[in-house]
């Protein structure tokens, strides 16, 4: 089994000893899971519902329910397109659209080659900079179509 080859599910273990084994820490134990993993894959989910004696259809619905986790890996480069209201007035929806056509995949997707995501949010905080964008953890504001969108567009090349 995966938990007895993976360094990683000693570490998660330990994190879930740690708060107990106890139910109502799902959502801790799913956070350092996606810490450690980078991401919750289903044999992730499946070893965190067996270890909280959980149903596997609580964790899955839990780890799908909020934006926060993520059920596949990130891509090398990530660019997060902020759909709050004031973005998305301002053509934050346009700029998701343009950015998915480039790259050939849709929000939520990495590219085949696993070098970049495409990612939204529902608001950065930033709304003065609207429409913004965050790329690589570096938020851009005032970004329009005109411009590059962002510097790691050439690093994906």
């Amino acid at each position: 089994m995966l938990d007895t080859i993976d360094d990683r599910y000693k570490t998660l273990e330990k994190s879930i000893k740690k708060l107990g084994y106890e139910k109502n820490t799902l959502i801790e134990v799913l956070h350092n899971a996606q810490e450690t993993f980078g991401y919750l894959g289903i044999d992730t989910l499946k070893f965190i519902a067996k270890r909280l004696k959980l149903p596997y259809s609580k964790v899955y619905g839990v780890a799908t329910f909020y934006n926060y986790f993520r059920l596949k890996p990130k891509g090398r480069h990530n660019i997060v397109v902020c759909l709050g209201t004031a973005c998305y007035i301002k053509g934050s929806n346009k700029i998701l659209e343009t950015i998915e056509r480039r790259y050939g995949i849709k929000a939520d997707e990495t590219t085949s080659d696993g070098a970049l995501s495409i990612l939204t949010a529902r608001c950065f905080g930033s709304c003065s900079l609207a429409p913004v964008i965050v790329c690589d953890e570096q938020i851009k504001g005032n970004v329009s179509l005109e411009n590059p969108l962002c510097e790691i567009e050439e690093k994906i090349k």
